[in-house]
């Protein structure tokens, strides 16, 4: 497999409806997801409008198409818990295994450090041993587990919960900044 010409930028609205076929398969097909009807286009512009809006949202190009994205949303709603995130990943299932996805979630990674958030947890929907071993291979650790926390697809599914630190505890730490980057509307 020769290498990829790819690109990594900031996600923007005209994305959506690309992500939202990126994403279907994922919730179609597998209990990846816990949602049980693909969002539409529209629900996908949405999200980004309110996720992007305060969280980095990266999508990968090769060769001018987008392939996959990571994004990184809230926790938890208590303001306690605002120095964590919750992190995704979703790439086009024709570019699995080809390091794409781990080029995305090291991007995220790193606009999250730069941003003053200090932890990133991922729930993964099991069985899934390569998202675990993606997660592994960043630094994420395993800290516990939902027993049969969704059905889908015929079967009740556990929930793997994973956690990296992106810098140490202070006493008194500053607050998260919002991210600064492009406007998201294009």
């Amino acid at each position: 497999m020769g290498k990829l010409d790819t690109s990594f930028r900031h996600v923007r609205t005209k994305d959506a409806p690309i992500l939202s076929d990126i994403y279907r398969p994922y919730v179609e097909e597998t209990a990846i997801s816990f949602e049980t009807e693909p969002p539409s286009a529209t629900e996908f512009t949405a999200r980004i409008e309110k996720i992007a809006s305060r969280y980095p949202w990266i999508v990968c190009e090769c060769q001018g198409q987008v392939v996959g994205y990571a994004y990184a949303s809230k926790h938890r709603d208590r303001a306690a818990y605002r120095w964590c995130v919750d992190v995704a990943v979703y790439l086009d299932q024709n570019f699995h295994g080809r390091g794409l996805g781990r080029r995305l979630y090291e991007r995220l990674i790193s606009e999250l450090r730069e941003l003053g958030y200090v932890n990133a947890f991922a729930g993964i929907a099991m069985p899934n041993e390569k998202s675990i071993g993606l997660h592994k291979s960043l630094g994420f650790e395993e800290v516990g587990t939902y027993r049969t926390a969704g059905y889908k697809l015929g079967r009740w599914h556990d929930v793997s919960w994973w956690q990296l630190k992106l810098r140490e505890c202070v006493t008194a730490p500053a607050e998260p900044r919002v991210k600064s980057h492009e406007r998201t509307a294009e």
